[in-house]
């Protein structure tokens, strides 16, 4: 995929047309640790064409494995036998990357993987994710910026409470509790929908999950799992981006190849906003004709609003008509971009965990910089509304999400160039 510095878009055209959403970033690459379960040759489809998937690609090669790609089917060819450190090389840019550990440790009864950086929006401790290996059994050490996992003789299935539903949590004492011995029950799991995709790429292989998709899991170990062929769930954040994108700018957009299940707080929200919303069972239709209103948001776990879609609901609040308040509960650091938000013109205040936006009439283009994946996508909605040109640095944050994000938003009438 080629790299693009920046992204300048001429705000004021409606959207119109249809777009089709790719398999979800935030599975994709959890489904690629999960092939390291299985020694074989394991396909994924529907595997969207981001930076992530490269990096995680990259990261599963260093592992032992061969990984091909062709359009959206990802090949893993997993070896009988496989290294077990992930480097700090290879960690640092992707935090879903730490979630091999699980995989290796339930496989190899040993690996070492560094602790990983990702998207500036707060802090993610991994501490959730040790304390279930920790009652699984793994000895656990932080020697040098890595995680040292060893369980010489095999994990043991036990009862896991997470404090928090953490996703990421949730998916590493998974994906070791399949090859533990005995059953594992996970106790405030987070519920979302590639938690349901992770499992049931698990069971295809082999694996006994039940539960997935609630807030208890149950896992009966089982002594060795087979590669699958598997396709990826839908991307709801995208999906969402681009029923935000309609609502705040106006127009007639159609996303296909989508769950609106998945949505359904989302697309709430929309119609609270004066948007008309349809959907179907793998499509949704978003129609705008006038100026939204203004509508309140509280980010929770899945089910509740999600906190990737909390930047792009800001660029509708600050065009609505009325005062908007939204709350993050999820991420201390999301709230990051509102200083460039406001650089477009927006009347945001924040405080602690909330953010007041007093909607305006108008933006203005100006020149802002993306933080991460999500406030990227945020400022680009935002720009889209905007009179003038907007020109958004660091879009590599955007890319590392978003498939073709700009030859999606021009098939939807939006004036938007690349450099």
């Amino acid at each position: 995929m080629r790299r693009v510095n920046h992204i300048t878009v001429t705000g004021g055209r409606r959207l119109s047309g249809a777009t089709e959403i790719s398999g979800a970033k935030n599975s994709a690459l959890k489904l690629m640790a999960a092939a390291l379960l299985a020694e074989g040759r394991t396909i994924l489809r529907a595997v969207p064409d981001i930076l992530d998937v490269v990096w995680m690609g990259g990261l599963i090669e260093s592992l032992g494995c061969q990984v091909e790609r062709a359009d959206d089917v990802l090949v893993i060819d997993v070896p009988a036998r496989l290294a077990t450190t992930a480097s700090y090389e290879r960690v640092r840019r992707l935090r879903a990357s730490f979630c091999v550990l699980g995989p290796l440790l339930a496989r190899c009864g040993e690996a070492s993987v560094a602790l990983p950086g990702g998207d500036a929006i707060g802090s993610r401790g991994v501490d959730l994710h040790l304390s279930g290996l920790a009652v699984l059994g793994a000895d656990l050490a932080n020697q040098h910026g890595n995680v040292i996992a060893r369980a010489p003789h095999g994990l043991v299935g036990a009862p896991v409470y997470l404090d928090f539903p953490s996703v990421g949590a949730t998916e590493n004492v998974l994906m070791a509790a399949v090859l533990a011995r005995g059953t594992t029950m996970i106790d405030n799991a987070a519920r979302e929908p590639e938690i349901v995709d992770l499992a049931d790429l698990l069971v295809e292989m082999g694996a006994h999950v039940e539960g997935a998709g609630t807030s208890t899991i149950e896992i009966q170990g089982v002594e060795s799992l087979r590669p699958v062929d598997h396709t990826t769930v839908p991307d709801r954040i995208v999906a969402g981006t681009y029923a935000i994108a309609a609502a705040a700018a106006g127009g007639d957009v159609l996303v296909e190849r989508c769950r609106p299940e998945h949505l359904g707080l989302v697309l709430d929200t929309l119609v609270q906003s004066g948007a008309s919303v349809d959907t179907g069972d793998d499509w949704l239709r978003v129609q705008a004709d006038d100026r939204p209103h203004a509508v309140d948001v509280v980010t929770l776990p899945y089910p509740g609003f999600p906190t990737d879609l909390q930047p792009m609901m800001i660029a509708l609040a600050a065009v609505a008509i009325g005062t908007s308040m939204i709350t993050e509960n999820v991420y201390d650091g999301r709230f990051n971009f509102v200083n460039e938000m406001v650089r477009l013109g927006a009347d945001i205040r924040t405080d602690g965990q909330h953010a007041v936006v007093r909607g305006r009439g108008g933006l203005s283009g100006a020149p802002v910089v993306a933080t991460d994946i999500r406030a990227g996508a945020g400022l680009v909605v935002a720009a889209l509304v905007a009179e003038g040109t907007t020109r958004v640095a660091e879009v590599h944050h955007i890319d590392r999400g978003y498939p073709r994000f700009v030859e999606h938003l021009r098939a939807l009438g939006a004036d938007v160039t690349v450099g």
